[in-house]
This record gives C-alpha cells, sequence and structure tokens, in this order.
C-alpha cells in the first residue's frame, strides 16, 4: 500500500482576476450548495464511477497523506458545506498519521472565526494568494483585497493556531517597478511565512490581461505590464532576497524554510499518486491520467443523473511516463535520478536520451553528477525550453 494526496477543487471567486488563466468562475451564491452536494456525491461513489471508465480501484486503499482544497476560493462557499465535503472524504479515505492539509485563502474572504473553524477540521496549511503587497498593483488586476488585508489575514492565521503559512507573489504585474517588488518582498520577509511560491506573470490568450497584452490593447492596464526582462530580474531578485533571508528554493517557483516543503505538490514534481474531484480536477495512478468535467455545470449535471463526471482518460506509454519524469522533475533543484529512472522504465530507455542530456549540459543548461541531473541555475529563466527537450514530437 502506497500513499495518496487528495485535491478538492472549488472554482469560484467573489471577482475573476484579469490574469487569471484557471477554470475557475463568479457564481451566484444559490448554485453552492448544489455544486459542493455534487462533490459529496463524487466522493460517495468513487468506486462505481472509476469501474465505468475502467480505473483501477487499487488507489481508493491507500493512506491519504497530504490533502488540499483549492480553486478558486474555497471559503466563499462557507464552512458548513466544506465540513460535508471533508466527512465525505473522512469516510471514504483512510486517513495517514498528521496529514497535510493545505487550504487555499485569499485575503478578504476568511475571517477569524473561518480560520478557527479550518484549525478544528485539521487545516495546518494556509496557501495565502496575496500576489503583490502594493494597492496599485492588487487593483489594477482586479483583486479585491489590499496589502493590509493580507498582512492582517496572516496575523488572524497564527492566532487561530495555523503555523504552516505559504504566501503567493507574481512578478511582472501591471504598475510593478523595482522599488515596488522590492517593498513587496520585504514585507512577504518580516511576516516570515513558512513558504513563498514566486510566479512569473503569463502572457497567454487564457487570460483576459494576457490577450490584451498580445493584442497591444491597453484594457486592463495592459500598457503598464513591465517587459521581460524586468520580470526575470525581479525573479533574479526574489531568490536572492529569499535565499538571504533563508529560505531553500526546492522548485522553480518555490521556495520554504528548511522542512516546509509542499509535501502535496511534491507529489506532482514525482509522478506519485493523487485523486482530484470536482469541476475540473485531474487525478493521476502512475500509469495513466483522468481528467474531470471543467464546466461545474457540466459536472453537476452528469453526477445528479448519476453518469461519470470524468471527461477523459488517458494511458501513458512508458515513452511518455519516462518523458513526463524528464520535464517534471526537471523542475525540483535536487533534479532527478536516472538510475531510479532506469529501474522503473529501463535502461535502455533511459540511454536514448544520454545524448540530448549530453547537449544540454554542454550548453550550460543541465549540470549532472553521477546518475544525478538537474538544471543549471543559469537555466531556470528558460526551463521551458530546456523540458522541450524532452518531448518526443
Amino acid at each position: 500500500m502506497g500513499n495518496l494526496g487528495i485535491y478538492i477543487q472549488v472554482p469560484f471567486c467573489a471577482s475573476k482576476c484579469s490574469y487569471c488563466n484557471f477554470s475557475s468562475q463568479v457564481a451566484r451564491a444559490d448554485v453552492f450548495g448544489s455544486y459542493c452536494r455534487a462533490v459529496e456525491q463524487e466522493i460517495g461513489q468513487l468506486p462505481r464511477l472509476y469501474e465505468s471508465r475502467g480505473i483501477g480501484q487499487r488507489l481508493l486503499d491507500f493512506s491519504v497523506d497530504t490533502l488540499y482544497v483549492g480553486g478558486g476560493t474555497p471559503a466563499i462557499v462557507g464552512g458548513e458545506r466544506l465540513e460535508r465535503i471533508l466527512n465525505a472524504l473522512r469516510n471514504r479515505f483512510r486517513l495517514a498519521p498528521s496529514p497535510e492539509f493545505t487550504l487555499e485563502v485569499t485575503p478578504g474572504s476568511a475571517a477569524a472565526d473561518f480560520l478557527a473553524w479550518a484549525h478544528t477540521q485539521g487545516v495546518n496549511r494556509l496557501s495565502i494568494g496575496a500576489q503583490s503587497f502594493n494597492d496599485m498593483e492588487l487593483r489594477s488586476v482586479g483583486r479585491l483585497h489590499s496589502a493590509a488585508a493580507a498582512c492582517e489575514l496572516t496575523r488572524q492565521a497564527r492566532q487561530a493556531g495555523i503555523t504552516n503559512l505559504s504566501l503567493d507573489l507574481i512578478a511582472g504585474l501591471p504598475h510593478q517597478t523595482e522599488a515596488s517588488w522590492e517593498e513587496s518582498l520585504r514585507v512577504a520577509g518580516t511576516i516570515r511565512p513558512e513558504h513563498i511560491s514566486v510566479y512569473l506573470f503569463e502572457v497567454d490568450e487564457k487570460s483576459r490581461l494576457g490577450r490584451e497584452v498580445l493584442r497591444h490593447g491597453t484594457r486592463y492596464h495592459a500598457e503598464a505590464v513591465p517587459d521581460e526582462k524586468f520580470t526575470a530580474e525581479a525573479y533574479e531578485a526574489a531568490r536572492a532576497f529569499l535565499r538571504g533571508q533563508g529560505y531553500i528554493q526546492y522548485e522553480i517557483s518555490n521556495f520554504a524554510l528548511p522542512g516546509y516543503e509542499s509535501r502535496h505538490n511534491q507529489k506532482y514534481w514525482r509522478l506519485e499518486p493523487y485523486i482530484g474531484m470536482g469541476a475540473g480536477a485531474h487525478s493521476f495512478d502512475g500509469e495513466r491520467r483522468w481528467a474531470n468535467e471543467t464546466a461545474s455545470e457540466v459536472y453537476v449535471q452528469k453526477l445528479g443523473r448519476g453518469d461519470s463526471p470524468i471527461a477523459e482518460v488517458r494511458w501513458l506509454s512508458p515513452q511518455e511516463q519516462l518523458e513526463e519524469f524528464f520535464f517534471v522533475g526537471l523542475r525540483q533543484s535536487e533534479g532527478i535520478d536516472l538510475a531510479l529512472a532506469g529501474r522503473r522504465w529501463g535502461a535502455g530507455r533511459v540511454a536514448r536520451w544520454e545524448p540530448t542530456i549530453s547537449a544540454l549540459a554542454q550548453r550550460g543548461w543541465l549540470e549532472r553528477r553521477g546518475n544525478t541531473i538537474r538544471l543549471s541555475q543559469q537555466a531556470y529563466l528558460i526551463s521551458n525550453e530546456v523540458f522541450q527537450e524532452f518531448v518526443t514530437v
């Protein structure tokens, strides 16, 4: 028997940020009840749902050592509905001793009484979407909270007894300057959460702001988005600052005080099994990936009819599994073990990648010590280019 991670998706927000490229939505409060009941139904019917799609049920007997409730803004549906979902999980799964239990929260969405309730439910880690500690930057992308509200949330979380806090920051927001970024880093350092994630603003078609930047428009403060050079320098500044504050960079975007790495997220990078429930949630058992319907309305309707909400099941060939091992595992600062890959997928398959590994090492993008390879420090900002080298076209 192994260990399992569980992710619960709550795809609702009070507002949609202009940079958001996730499948979250602003919805009327009267849909929260039906959605949460559908998640309870999915949890209770997992054996039947998996059988109907040819998915093995062995994962259902695994011990759950990480639990992550995210979105979206889970607090928006209220503690009572979330508690029913958690009770359904406890009835279906066996929890390991001292599981890591993360809840995503947005400043302004979780009052002191909600945080106290969360602590009683076993939540021992908060992932806080601060994004910035500059009010102009927050307003420009549609965030409803202020920098002061983010600071207050961390204070209330500590008071509620939650001792593991993670802060999200975004480099490259509209109106961001070197001075404002340094101030956001300074405030984060003063709060001293156990974990900090630093993301780069993505210019893509999946967000309103990204589309506007690509079209050279002016809506959503697109003209105030810094250029790539600024964003790269901001990322490097964050790495240097956090290193000086005692944080260890254990993944491209993630920094932690020793012993506070996200155990749940490490499952994704190490290709360990996890089950996702809720609209748009993904799952992985080592050999196949499956995903639920993305639209919450369709998800609820299918479960209401007794149908499976699983929209896609994809088997991964050994070659595809090995490719994922490279381009997901190399996100970790510790790198990956080629000997482990050889035992899992065969030394012959791994050997076929030796010319690629050698070429990337010669360019200075990979470092190799024995059977361990990892990204070089200078390759962090071009990591996607490196990962593409491990994808068979």
